[in-house]
């Protein structure tokens, strides 16, 4: 089977995605076509010779969208390009609105007691700014309009580009034959509220791009590569072939899988959630990721960087986002009608009043008026005024929304899944209780030799203190040195020479013959995670406990939080796989979680929260990012979720009464083209205040 990977610009919405899936999997001997609306990238498969890349590239582009070979870098310079355009046109919009409406409030202020030439300077004025302003600032809708009608398509930018064209061809008929009326104005302005909306979805989309391109970046991106010879080369991380060894020193950061030559101390929290470093023996699998901790070792590759598990999560990551994008937003939903009913309804009317032996200006002036007064403009702030209100409020609880449609799906959850580790705890250890104070002085001297966690741990506990000379650190095992002429050690049970296996949790101090002391370290919860967990349940959400870590600290952490549900030693893999059968189950899941090893199973959840203090990659998979060392703002935002999805459906309600009560009258002539687009304005006004009721919200 045969996989080409391709970018595809212009694709803004599901229709669009649907559209282009539909049209490339139809080619003979297609298997799969997907597209990722968040990366613009379509991976398409196929069997056979019947298909080529080039045929796939010359069947997008012959469905209006441009299409290229997928290079990250091309993309990225791509998405930049597109996101300054997107701006710049809407700071021209924005300065042409306000500079076009000052001149023509004053002609339908004061036009009683205007002349003929005063008006006609002013419309000339307006004329002089607003042609060549919207004309710029509407590059976009006439751009995606002309690939679409090029194909013989159309898409909603079609009506829109219509609507600003006559406008301003009228306005112009109007100014230079002295009429009393213009719509210059109309035209800037909607170009302004339109893009308003375009470049807002831009930021999301891009926004979530970032993350699988993270991802992948916390690889090593050099690595040094040791010869047959002996010798050390560095070469990039990309190069790696299994069977190279790899030299890695202590900080490194591992660029791929493989297994070791040496026994050594790694932190894999980004990789598994382990709330510790662990000791990796002779011959065992790191994970590329992995921070060595311990003393320097060599690693012999077993993978690609390409094909480790750092990419199959950031594969994850993609196939998480596209089926994010799957869910069809309801105001995607709502315009798909839009296209062809406006247009057969703006030719109607022109039509009709054609027939009628209306004169010819007249008739297009209700045609353009029909078409400027359902402009989607109340529909497209439906969902972003309640949004704006919703983030805006949560944001002042501590939450941070990130992706454009994570309110309404949030508003549908009835499960929630917690990490432990960075999530419902603070993911530092602590001392579990109370030590003898001479004790914990003189353990202390060591601790303070050490970057181990438990170690610093310790020292923090001991507060300030003296260092012991010349410490020696057996990795994997603890520390020794001769303090006051005592010989001392800290670390492991069987390095302070006691009996039994060592807990993960726990050190050992022995001071020359005397009995050892034992100190055991937990992971705090977080004050309000029991609140926070009873509160989810009250309001009727099944509560569930995922982590990395050992079962004896996830059992005490779920049972204090008075979470049943809980699982333990739980890898990224699983961690995904268990929330994707919870969704094959109907079950739609939020996922809680901090680590790189819950990367996955937040994009794949059906919404998402990563804690502040969470890995970069777990904060750019996330919906929403969790400021300060609260649980409680989770519950917040559910239950703004809700009341934000109730007021979604409002606004289309509002939307729907505005257009057919406006759409008859627009039709039969009562309305001007400067009426219709005060309308416009007011339907949108209309659908803002009724978000603000938002603000009010109490749980």
């Amino acid at each position: 089977m045969s996989t080409f990977e391709v970018a595809v610009r212009g694709a803004h919405c599901a229709n669009c995605m649907a559209k282009i899936e539909k049209g490339v999997g139809a080619l003979e001997g297609m298997d799969s076509a997907r597209l990722n609306l968040s990366t613009g990238k379509l991976v398409a498969s196929w069997h056979g010779s019947a298909v080529t890349p080039k045929g796939v590239i010359a069947r997008v582009r012959a469905l209006g969208y441009d299409a290229y070979p997928y290079e990250a870098a091309a993309v990225a310079s791509d998405t930049d390009s597109e996101g300054r355009t997107l701006l710049r046109c809407l700071a021209v919009a924005g300065f042409g609105t306000v500079f076009v409406m000052g001149l023509t409030d004053g002609i339908w202020y004061g036009g009683i007691d205007m002349s003929e030439t005063l008006r006609n300077t002013f419309f000339a004025l307006a004329a002089m700014v607003s042609v060549p302003f919207t004309l710029y600032a509407a590059q976009p809708f006439f751009a995606s309009a002309w690939h679409s009608l090029k194909v013989r398509r159309t898409n909603m930018d079609v009506p829109i580009a219509a609507a600003i064209v006559l406008s301003l061809g009228l306005s112009l008929y109007e100014t230079a034959t002295n009429g009393t009326a213009t719509y210059f104005d109309a035209a800037i302005m909607l170009c302004f509220l339109l893009l308003i909306g375009r470049y807002l979805d831009f930021l999301l989309r891009n926004r979530a791009r970032d993350a699988a391109r993270h991802l992948v970046a916390m690889q090593s991106q050099l690595a040094r590569r040791i010869k047959p010879n002996g010798d050390v080369e560095t070469i990039a991380a990309k190069e790696i072939a299994p069977g190279d060894r790899i030299l890695l020193a202590a900080g490194d950061r591992t660029p791929a899988d493989g297994r070791l030559e040496d026994a050594t101390d790694a932190d894999v929290s980004l990789v598994t959630g382990e709330s510790l470093p662990v000791k990796i023996v002779k011959g065992g699998v790191l994970h590329a990721g992995s921070v060595i901790v311990g003393r320097p070792t060599v690693l012999t590759a077993s993978a690609r960087t390409q094909d480790s598990l750092v990419a199959d999560l950031a594969r994850l990551l993609e196939t998480g986002q596209q089926t994010r994008n799957l869910y069809v937003r309801l105001a995607d939903r709502a315009a798909r009608a839009y296209v062809p009913v406006v247009s057969i309804l703006s030719l109607t009317v022109f039509i009709g009043w054609t027939i009628s032996g209306a004169p010819l200006t007249l008739a297009i002036t209700n045609a353009i008026t029909v078409l400027i007064i359902t402009c989607p403009c109340a529909l497209g702030l439906a969902v972003p005024a309640v949004q704006i209100v919703a983030t805006g409020r949560l944001f002042r609880h501590g939450m941070f929304v990130k992706s454009g449609d994570a309110l309404e799906r949030l508003a549908q959850v009835d499960t929630v899944v917690l990490d432990k580790t960075g999530t419902l705890t603070f993911g530092t250890p602590v001392l579990a209780y109370d030590i003898a104070p001479s004790d914990l002085a003189a353990a202390a001297k060591l601790a303070r030799a050490s970057a181990h966690p438990l170690a610093r741990a310790l020292a923090q506990a001991a507060g300030e203190g003296p260092v012991a000379a010349n410490v020696h650190e057996a990795p994997g095992q603890g520390l020794e040195a001769v303090i006051d002429g005592v010989a001392c050690k800290l670390g492991s049970a069987a390095w302070c020479g006691m009996s039994g296996e060592s807990n993960a949790t726990e050190l050992w101090f022995r001071a020359g013959d005397a009995a050892a002391v034992r100190f055991v370290f937990r992971d705090r919860l977080r004050p309000d995670a029991a609140e926070t967990v009873a509160a989810l349940k009250a309001r009727g959400l099944t509560v569930e406990m995922l982590t990395g870590d050992h079962l004896e600290p996830a059992q005490a952490a779920a049972k204090e939080a008075g979470i049943e549900t809980f699982g333990a030693r739980i890898g990224p893999a699983e961690k995904a796989a268990h929330v994707r059968d919870l969704k094959e189950l109907g079950r739609h899941v939020l996922m809680v979680g901090d680590g790189l090893n819950d990367a996955a199973a937040l994009a794949l959840a059906h919404a998402s929260i990563a804690p502040g203090t969470a890995a970069d990659v777990s904060q750019l998979a996330s919906d929403m990012v969790l400021r300060g060392g609260k649980l409680m703002p989770v519950v917040e935002a559910i239950d703004v979720a809700r009341k934000a999805r109730a007021l979604v459906l409002e606004n289309f309600a509002l939307a729907a009464l505005y257009n057919g009560v406006a759409v008859p009258l627009a039709a039969i002539g009562f309305v001007t083209p400067l009426i219709a687009a005060a309308m416009m304005a007011s339907s949108s006004l209309m659908v803002t205040l009724n978000a603000l009721r938002l603000a009010w919200v109490r749980r």
